[in-house]
């Protein structure tokens, strides 16, 4: 058999095929990386509206009567805080404060039996790690943990018309669903949770639904609904020039969160959370390093991997780099120590043994049309 006949496979694989979709491999899926191309899909996510196949992502369910304190202890964000129906970014850590992932929480209306009911929502290399490492944890608890990756499909809708596009599909008030919030409704008879949440720093909505589902749901988007099929390679881009960090580059198991500019995201006044102890230490003494924005001052693209220095010498490394479709320019996230990552200072990149000139932004490199 060849490799791509041993990959995982989403749903919507046959629909990438007649779409024109080029399939590669991530993270052990078969997957589009673009259609018609990396810079026109990514232009019309940033005018109009796209739609991503997020399938490979994994969903992991927890309820039960200690669900809260459970999912509070497993991840650094104040999971007891979350209302019903929202949802929140945050880290799972290691007892060493280091990274296992990082992950979307969702705080559902409580069950029938009035228990509270959450999802975690992974990166998909991770989904299997992540999941032994929840249930070994959850013991202590008294709740029960399902893997529901491989059942449930997800349909992102991304892009300044988003709203408007999905809106005649549902029955679902969607002006009233805030950012980062989620509610269950129906897609043209099909039973779906909703969040107004996204990956590429526009306005937009991801759709889990039944598995089976998903063809039919993936064709009304891109018939009826005019959307254009997004791939792999633009999602990278978008996310990038968003300045949203990604499992792989920005951070894993060898950074922690206070080190990776997400310190926001870690909690001390809360409940106890695994590598709390060590997490609390590092923020009294400060980082050592910060993930900040880089915008080339030439025609060179910068990639992963590439040098950082200032007059003195390396002072970091990029962790993502591309061509930015917005701005016309290289654009970069690198891990930079503290001193250098502040926004003005200007440094080089070492781009095929050329120092090339770039200075520190903030990111996000571009403001879409997200709602905060």
């Amino acid at each position: 058999m060849s490799q791509i006949q041993q990959l995982l496979r989403t749903p919507l694989v046959e629909n990438h095929k007649r779409a024109g979709g080029k399939l590669v491999e991530f993270a052990g899926w078969e997957m589009p990386v673009e259609y018609s191309g990396i810079k026109s899909e990514h232009l019309a996510v940033r005018s109009q509206v796209g739609v991503f196949d997020l399938s490979h992502m994994g969903e992991i369910e927890i309820q039960g009567p200690e669900a809260v304190r459970c999912v509070d202890s497993l991840v650094t964000n104040d999971v007891h805080r979350l209302e019903r129906g929202q949802c929140l970014y945050t880290c799972m850590c290691r007892p060493n404060g280091r990274i296992l992932d990082d992950l979307l929480v969702y705080r559902f209306p409580d069950t029938e039996a009035g228990e509270p009911y959450f999802w975690l929502v992974v990166n998909a290399s991770n989904r299997e790690k992540d999941y032994a490492w929840i249930v070994e944890r959850a013991a202590e608890f008294e709740v029960t943990v399902r893997d529901l990756s491989l059942e449930t499909a997800l349909i992102a809708v991304q892009g300044p018309r988003s709203q408007e596009v999905l809106q005649a599909f549902t029955d679902l008030d969607l002006e009233i669903l805030s950012y980062y919030h989620l509610q269950r409704g129906h897609l043209r008879g099909r039973e779906v949770v909703i969040s107004r949440t996204g990956y590429t720093g526009e306005d937009g909505f991801e759709i889990y639904l039944p598995w089976d589902q998903a063809p039919e749901v993936w064709e009304l988007l891109l018939g009826e609904g005019g959307c254009q099929p997004i791939g792999l390679g633009a999602r990278d881009t978008l996310r990038l020039e968003a300045g949203y960090s990604l499992y792989g580059h920005e951070i894993d198991e060898e950074c922690d969160p206070i080190d990776s500019s997400l310190g926001w995201v870690v909690r001390f006044n809360g409940p106890d959370f695994v590598g709390r102890e060590y997490l609390q230490a590092k923020k009294e003494s400060g980082p050592q390093t910060a993930i900040a924005g880089l915008v080339m001052q030439s025609r060179a693209i910068p990639r992963q991997g590439y040098v950082v220095e200032d007059e003195t010498g390396e002072v970091g490394v990029v962790t993502s780099g591309t061509y930015s479709p917005s701005l016309g320019r290289g654009v970069a996230l690198a891990r930079l120590r503290i001193g250098s990552h502040r926004p003005g200072t200007e440094l080089k990149v070492r781009v095929r043994q050329k120092l090339e000139p770039a200075v520190v932004q903030r990111p996000p490199f571009v403001r879409g049309s997200i709602r905060r």
